[in-house]
């Protein structure tokens, strides 16, 4: 027993002969590709370098979730723009916070939306850009949330002004066959026809915008501006007052290219009821 070649052997199995024994294993006798395994478990580095590889599949899968809920959700406000304005549009969601938190809080933080510039509704040539911020999100009987402030650049063509009011506006069409031309340096439109001279100023009325007549010539004679101010006001009225939200004009500006008009909103209570039908995926 006590000779360094004597080996250990433990109890017979089952079924052996009598005598017979098994011999045991002893971590001298284990492959060396076992032992090198088992030192291989036990060294720090590679432990550590298992947690960065679980971390990494981790990080990587949340990073997946979060670009797949933000890109359907730039879709979906896109989308719904496009519906509501009749033109294309585009929407993202700032940086910071992930949207998927953002999704599961009902908190927004930042929303940017913009339209191509064909048109809104009717208005040719009118493009919005539009920036919503601190949405949040609460189901009550008198409402659906809140939203923090709305901030609106409405741009309107001089060409799209043409277009508008030739297809748009009844009466007033009729007299502008020609170009629009601005003029930035008193604020005011020109709308020209073949033998027809309408000069109108945009202006902040009552929250919405208007474009009030300064003169309206024919033929050399100057007509009352009554005559058509009425239309005039009944569809500018249409496309900018009494908007949803609390929103309202800030203030309009003549530029070389067409008018530029700001709309704003803070503080605004999302109305409980109805959908419209351009928001029921939302």
């Amino acid at each position: 027993m006590g000779s360094a070649d004597t080996r250990r052997f433990n109890q017979p199995p089952p079924g052996a002969a009598p005598g017979q024994t098994t011999p045991v294993a002893t971590p001298a006798d284990q492959p060396a590709e076992v032992k090198k395994k088992k030192r291989r478990l036990r060294d720090p580095l590679a432990i550590l370098l298992v947690v960065v590889i679980v971390f990494a599949l981790v990080v990587a899968a949340l990073i997946g979730v979060e670009l797949y809920i933000r890109n359907e959700a730039n879709n979906k406000i896109a989308a719904a723009t496009a519906c509501k304005v009749k033109d294309e549009a585009t929407a993202s969601f700032g940086v910071a916070p992930l949207v998927t938190w953002q999704v599961l809080t009902d908190h927004y933080t930042n929303i940017s939306i913009e339209t191509a510039g064909n048109q809104i509704s009717d208005a040719k040539g009118m493009k919005l850009q539009l920036s919503i911020k601190d949405v949040k999100l609460d189901n009550t009987a008198d409402s659906k949330g809140t939203i923090g402030a709305i901030d609106a650049t409405l741009t309107w063509t001089a060409d799209g002004i043409k277009q508008t009011v030739q297809n748009a506006i009844p009466i007033l069409g009729e007299f502008v066959t020609s170009n629009v031309t601005t003029h930035p340096k008193d604020g005011t439109v020109e709308l020209k026809g073949m033998l027809n001279d309408i000069v109108a100023k945009p202006q902040i009325k009552d929250g919405g915008l208007q474009l009030q007549i300064v003169s309206f010539n024919t033929l050399g004679f100057s007509l009352p501006k009554e005559s058509v101010q009425g239309t005039l006001d009944e569809y500018t009225s249409s496309l900018t007052k009494k908007l949803p939200l609390g929103i309202h004009a800030d203030n309009v500006e003549v530029t070389d290219s067409g008018v530029v008009a700001k709309f704003s909103s803070r503080n605004a209570t999302i109305p409980a009821g109805e959908t419209d039908p351009c928001f029921a995926d939302l």
